[in-house]
């Protein structure tokens, strides 16, 4: 199967987003401070890590959640760290493009819990991110008035702009979404629940696309999340997931898009790079278009390039389909190298 098309929502420039203090990301510059390096069109690089991140709990848990850091020190920092923070953020969203991403998925929810500092971090990353590249931007919060001001920022120059995302559960989104000629992102969560059936999946999806189109949008400005759940609680996750994409795909035709979170399917797992690469090609062979994925390890090359008939992959696939029940062939398989 030859992928031509895949819409890559770039999921980096996020505040959850983290290294491993002890891995190659993070390390000492001459002057013995903490900083996170990088590398861009000018040479290898430093980010000073300030200490309210080397005094935390994620810390002295061996994380540091990097796109937060370089977010603080491009706000609060001192004005050689601010210019290289802006440096470090454009580096990240220009190597993404540079690999495929369709958009730029920015997150600063989880940079703290005051609203107004929120709205301001995300005008802030959005504008910095865009000045970057030429692709739009996908302003992704729980918060209504945060989606607002990413919005508000973005340049409608580069492309229509994504809101990421509404459901049933915030239909006021859909508004903004209007406000700002934004194509969207739908999930197919319920005002309660997050269904894991094909028949909830479309029950909820066919409620929300009704609504959506009653208000105006084309079926080609939709995205489709069907939700993907991790493979590591539940061995039918996977086959859950591929059969709402199928059914989503025949109902609606070509004209919609069906874009999730895929690397969802990998959490708790070994070798996650491998397992959200074979489900996504697995996903694209189901119907669907698009994911919101690392470019870096999720793009059209690398799709094209995997063999399928590699044992890596078929024993991939089997825990993805279930037919590796609880995973242990995979598991197995991790621990002895032979991935």
């Amino acid at each position: 199967m030859q992928i031509t098309k895949f819409i890559s929502v770039g999921e980096n420039i996020h505040c959850t987003r983290v290294y491993k203090t002890n891995g190659k990301f993070v390390g000492q510059c001459k002057d013995g401070k903490q900083s996170l390096l990088f590398y861009d069109n000018t040479g290898n690089r430093n980010l000073a890590i300030p200490q309210a991140f080397t005094d935390n709990a994620d810390w002295q848990n061996g994380k540091i959640k990097h796109c937060a850091c370089a977010i603080w020190q491009g706000n609060y920092g001192e004005t050689t760290d601010k210019e290289t923070a802006v440096h470090y953020l454009q580096n990240m969203a220009k190597v993404q493009e540079n690999n495929g991403a369709t958009y730029l998925d920015i997150n600063v929810d989880e940079f703290s819990t005051d609203t107004e500092e929120r709205i301001k971090l995300m005008k802030w990353t959005v504008e910095v991110t865009q000045n970057a590249v030429g692709i739009p931007i996908s302003v992704d919060s729980s918060n209504p008035d945060i989606l607002r001001a990413g919005l508000e920022t973005c340049d409608q120059k580069r492309g229509r702009p994504m809101l990421n995302s509404v459901s049933l559960e915030r239909l006021s989104t859909v508004d903004l979404a209007l406000e700002f000629k934004a194509v969207v992102i739908a999930s197919a969560a319920g005002e309660n629940d997050l269904p894991d059936t094909t028949e909830g999946r479309m029950a909820n999806l066919s409620r929300i696309i009704t609504y959506l189109t009653g208000k105006g949008l084309k079926l080609s400005d939709i995205h489709v999340d069907p939700l993907v759940f991790p493979i590591s609680t539940d061995s039918n996750n996977g086959k859950g997931f591929l059969d709402a994409v199928a059914a989503v795909r025949a109902e609606y035709g070509p004209e919609i898009h069906i874009v999730a979170g895929l690397s969802n399917i990998s959490f708790g797992m070994p070798q996650r790079n491998l397992i959200t690469q074979v489900f996504t090609h697995m996903a694209v062979e189901a119907g669907a278009d698009g994911g919101i994925v690392d470019p870096l390890h999720v793009n059209l090359e690398i799709l094209n390039n995997m063999d399928t008939n590699s044992d890596r992959f078929k024993l991939t696939k089997a825990l993805l389909t279930g037919a590796d029940e609880f995973g242990m062939e995979f598991i197995t398989a991790a621990r002895e190298g032979l991935l």
